[in-house]
């Protein structure tokens, strides 16, 4: 009986070992999520907005074509992973039940390399996003309201 219990009992202990590691790695895909696409107070939201943001942020080298900052209070976009305030979208992702506040910048230059130069686009969006563990890590899409 006790040779039995011996794997069991490594295979529990390797389980729990390896718990915090995908904690981690959600959280750091997160973080990173935040990075790419939160702004929680934008100061103007114009073309130097977005040329500031996107030099600040990382992500100008190459020049990114496209990003979306999401304006407002962290909750509200992690509630878009639950119920709350999102619902299943194309498979695996989700679309907010509710607009956000967000400035869209463009890749407006022929070149890849810096320095970019974007567009601004303000505006009120439904947002969508993939969800790991009840965190937002990847960011989809937006849509306007009508």
């Amino acid at each position: 009986m006790m040779m039995g219990l011996g794997p069991l009992l490594l295979v529990f202990v390797l389980g729990l070992g390896l718990t915090p590691l995908t904690l981690a790695q959600d959280d750091i895909r997160y973080r990173d999520f935040l990075t790419k696409h939160y702004d929680a107070k934008p100061t103007g939201r114009n073309d130097r907005y977005c040329e500031s943001m996107m030099v600040r942020r990382g992500l100008t080298t190459p020049c990114k074509d496209t990003n979306t900052f999401i304006h407002g209070k962290k909750t509200g976009i992690k509630a878009i992973c639950g119920d709350k305030n999102g619902e299943t979208y194309n498979g695996n992702l989700r679309i907010s039940k509710t607009p956000f506040q967000v400035t869209t910048c463009k890749h407006v230059g022929g070149s890849p390399r810096p320095p970019c130069r974007y567009r601004a686009t303000p505006g009120y969006r439904n947002i969508v996003v993939a969800c790991e563990n009840g965190l937002p890590v990847h960011f989809d899409e937006s849509f306007f309201r009508p």
